[in-house]
């Protein structure tokens, strides 16, 4: 006999992890879904000084700190990559990448989150996973000692950039605009003797024949100066995308790519909501994504129970 779940939640990062365990907490069964190792972006954060009661710690600990919870209450996760997930009446169904596995489900939270947003400049393509990184505590170690690009001005520009600097021989910070972090890091990167600042920057290419070997850029400002810095590898901090595509025929979505859901986290679809990142919102933090995930498991079990 098919087995049917009361939720499915598609994503394991802090919303994702967060929603399971109240979820499974309701006496639902529930199964958590993810391409990847449970954590989402969080996994790959140098340092976290935000999260409350936590203290400093990285990304990745708090990362497996939150599925050992999951997993301390026996809630159900695999590895799966979703594809098309579809509306049904009153069943869900929610198909795999791998094998065509498919999934039956009383209600479904979409917790997917985002991936980093490219800039699509010449030489992007070409030295992707080789020269041009998105993640600064997985990749930076190999550029101890070298000479670094850093592209972006915000938050994860800023904290990575700190990382970044400490291993470094010189770090180059690139941005169009300023830096918007917040400002107790900025002064604390701009403090840092082995860090230059270009403001008000666009990225024309990345150059390089057999290799990654600088970055070329110019002023948004009048005089459109042109520069080229050497480096031996760049970081790229400029936002992100919603990782939607697997739904994005429910009609849920803006044009944004993230979920519209309401103070309940419910869509317009009754049986699927939404959490964290992927959702449009104010503010898009660890604390945030759990206060979401705890909102759509509590909005989904009650729909649940409503079906029965």
């Amino acid at each position: 006999m098919e087995k049917i779940y009361d939720i499915v939640i598609v994503g394991a990062g802090p919303a994702g992890m967060t929603a399971a365990i109240y979820a499974v907490r309701a006496n639902m069964q529930v199964l958590l879904l993810d391409r990847l190792a449970p954590g989402g972006q969080m996994v790959n954060t140098n340092e976290i000084e935000n999260y409350t009661g936590a203290g400093k710690l990285s990304g990745a600990e708090l990362a497996i700190k939150m599925f050992e919870h999951t997993q301390e209450l026996g809630v159900e996760f695999d590895y799966k990559t979703v594809v098309d997930i579809k509306d049904g009446n009153p069943l869900k169904t929610i198909t795999c990448e791998e094998d065509g596995t498919v999934y039956k489900a009383r209600a479904v939270i979409l917790a997917t989150g985002t991936v980093p947003r490219r800039l699509g400049v010449p030489g992007e393509d070409s030295w992707a996973a080789n020269g041009i990184s998105w993640c600064a505590i997985c990749d930076g170690a190999q550029y101890r000692d070298k000479e670094v690009v850093v592209i972006g001005g915000g938050n994860s520009a800023v904290e990575e950039s700190i990382y970044l600097a400490g291993i470094c021989t010189k770090l180059t910070i690139v941005t169009l605009f300023d830096l918007t972090a917040d400002p107790k890091a900025c002064d604390q990167l701009r403090r840092m003797p082995n860090v230059t600042i270009y403001p008000y920057q666009e990225v024309l290419e990345f150059t390089g024949t057999d290799r990654l070997t600088g970055v070329r850029f110019k002023s948004t400002q009048e005089d459109a100066t042109e520069r080229q810095v050497p480096c031996d590898g760049v970081f790229e901090y400029i936002g992100f995308q919603a990782s939607s595509q697997a739904f994005a025929r429910l009609g849920i979505v803006d044009r944004t790519g993230c979920i519209q859901a309401d103070a309940r986290m419910r869509t317009s679809v009754p049986g699927i909501f939404g959490a964290g990142d992927i959702t449009v919102k104010h503010l898009r933090q660890i604390v945030t994504a759990c206060a979401d995930g705890a909102v759509a498991a509590n909005s989904a079990a009650a729909y649940v129970e409503s079906l029965k």
